[in-house]
């Protein structure tokens, strides 16, 4: 597959915490426009995978390609050498994360919560974000709370705000680490709804979830973790229907059951 086609690309990606190996040489290509879900038991690495790709964790080998940055390196003489945590900080702006707690900042209203970095960082012009910011909230459903503020708002209000917010910077990959753990049974389909629409309008996402619904509607693969590495990595109805790894049918017998 050729890098130019892909908005991610992990190489033998290793990660240890202490003696506890959590990515055992990762290897992921994720193309432009593609849908990549992740899941596996507690434990397995799926978040730290997508915590190194956004250089929340750096890795202790291999190399992460995404949106088109080197992550937390730049190449010199054939040689890599580690990026300022500002450099890095400018790499990130291309990749957008959702996490399972909306992490919104409550003293400020909605709209400027979503206001806040393309103005602050990318010192773009107010009147300009602000009229990005109300296409947004209407897109992901919310326009009338613009002034209202996070306190205000349901676990799924909240994380649709996420949402919006990620995409206020224009981002080229999304990432979504569990985004409706934390949310009400109630409040799930309204955040997947939301996450439907982004894959049909063409993000690249990777999303990590238990909701095995929206794995089948949206995703265009599906990957299986399993003690640090990935063990199944096949189209939606391939992995449902026909899983090749022991693991992958296990995990299926478990998590259909609920």
């Amino acid at each position: 597959m050729n890098d130019i086609e892909n908005v991610v690309s992990l190489k033998n990606v290793k990660k240890a915490f202490g003696k506890n190996v959590v990515l055992d040489g990762i290897d992921l290509d994720v193309r432009k426009g593609e849908v990549v879900v992740i899941c596996g038991r507690s434990g397995s690495g799926k978040s730290t995978l997508l915590r190194c790709i956004d250089q929340l964790e750096t890795i202790d080998s291999g190399e992460i390609r995404a949106a088109g940055h080197l992550m937390g390196f730049r190449e010199v003489k054939g040689k890599l050498v580690s990026l300022s945590d500002a450099a890095v900080a400018r790499q990130q702006r291309d990749i957008g994360m959702v996490f399972q707690n909306f992490n919104l900042f409550p003293h400020v209203s909605v709209l400027e919560n979503i206001m806040l970095a393309p103005t602050k960082i990318l010192k773009r012009s107010r009147s300009e974000v602000e009229q990005e910011a109300l296409a947004l909230l209407e897109k992901v459903g919310l326009p009338d709370k613009r002034n209202a503020y996070p306190r205000q708002l349901s676990g799924g209000q909240q994380q649709r705000i996420a949402i919006a917010r990620a995409l206020a910077m224009k981002p080229k990959l999304m990432l979504f680490d569990e985004p409706t753990s934390a949310l009400d049974p109630e409040m799930i389909s309204e955040v997947l709804d939301v996450m439907v629409d982004l894959s049909k309008a063409g993000m690249t996402m990777i999303v990590v979830t238990h909701e095995m619904g929206f794995a089948r509607a949206a995703a265009d693969r599906v990957i299986l973790m399993h003690n640090a590495s990935i063990v199944e990595d096949a189209a939606p109805q391939e992995f449902f229907e026909n899983p090749k790894s022991e693991h992958t049918q296990l995990f299926l017998s478990k998590i259909l059951q609920h």
